[in-house]
């Protein structure tokens, strides 16, 4: 655990004018931790920023998401803008249930997360929006189903809780996403578009977003993302060390110098 990398970080994000923080999400090492660990990690950021929290659980039956959720209430408190939880079931009936119990248990409002890619677990859209409407705890939707962009548009258009999208940034916004919880390294990207997207619409948003573009093609790649996520941020003076968790991939050095031209391209206030 490097603590006083961590708040470094996300003093950072707070710096650059980010309006929350996703901490202990599905993108980043949250499943490899202990529940001390987890507590570490939570405790840093509430120490180093005053930012909204919003807070993932990687479990998905019952029992362990209200341990992880209590645990999370009790470091956090009221802090807490939202507890990310996964879609645990195709049955939205066994949704309700589940985060009906959750809010109950902690009286956190529940920021529902619909990401097949780590929940293995793939609902209609129809469905999750029938289990949404259900739950009056509900604060927002994280949709990261595919095509991410169509869910988007019917959920923005059938709920009145925002709803966030990822990587698809760009085309989220135009389907009516709120904004976007993602794990680029360079989210003073994310920033641009996201703000010029309000404030002069889609193409200005596009040329904003541009000049990141290549990089985050680039961090996309299938095994080895969150590695390359890390060493960037580490080049970026951010963090001191990038290794991962095993069982995760290590970047293969061959990739660093293709990185290396990725971050020098950047705008060079973010460089």
């Amino acid at each position: 655990m490097d603590e006083s990398s961590l708040a470094r970080l996300v003093e950072h994000y707070e710096r650059i004018g980010t309006t929350g923080l996703t901490v202990l999400g599905v993108f980043g090492e949250a499943v490899r931790l202990s529940a001390e660990e987890r507590r570490t990690v939570l405790q840093a950021v509430v120490d180093a920023v005053d930012l909204p929290l919003v807070v993932g659980v990687t479990a998905l039956a019952t029992a362990p998401v209200l341990e992880e959720a209590r645990l999370v209430r009790d470091v956090v408190g009221d802090r807490l803008a939202g507890l990310m939880v996964h879609v645990n079931s195709p049955d939205p009936q066994v949704v309700v249930a589940h985060l009906d119990t959750v809010h109950d248990a902690t009286g956190a409002g529940i920021v529902v997360q619909d990401y097949p890619a780590t929940s293995r677990v793939a609902i209609r859209t129809a469905d999750l929006v029938h289990a949404v409407r259900a739950v009056p705890s509900t604060v927002a939707v994280k949709a990261e189903a595919p095509p991410t962009a169509a869910a988007v548009a019917r959920l923005t258009a059938e709920l009145d809780v925002p709803v966030f999208g990822g990587l698809g940034l760009l085309d989220e916004l135009a389907a009516g996403a709120a904004g976007t919880m993602t794990g680029f390294s360079c989210p003073e990207g994310l920033i641009a578009c996201v703000r010029t997207w309000h404030s002069g619409g889609h193409d200005a948003a596009r040329q904003a977003y541009l000049p990141y573009l290549p990089l985050v093609n680039f961090e996309a790649q299938a095994g080895i993302a969150l590695a390359l996520r890390k060493e960037a941020i580490r080049q970026r003076g951010l963090i001191t060390d990038s290794g991962v968790r095993p069982p995760a991939t290590q970047l293969p050095q061959a990739l660093v110098p293709q990185l290396e031209r990725h971050l020098a391209a950047l705008p060079e206030e973010v460089r």
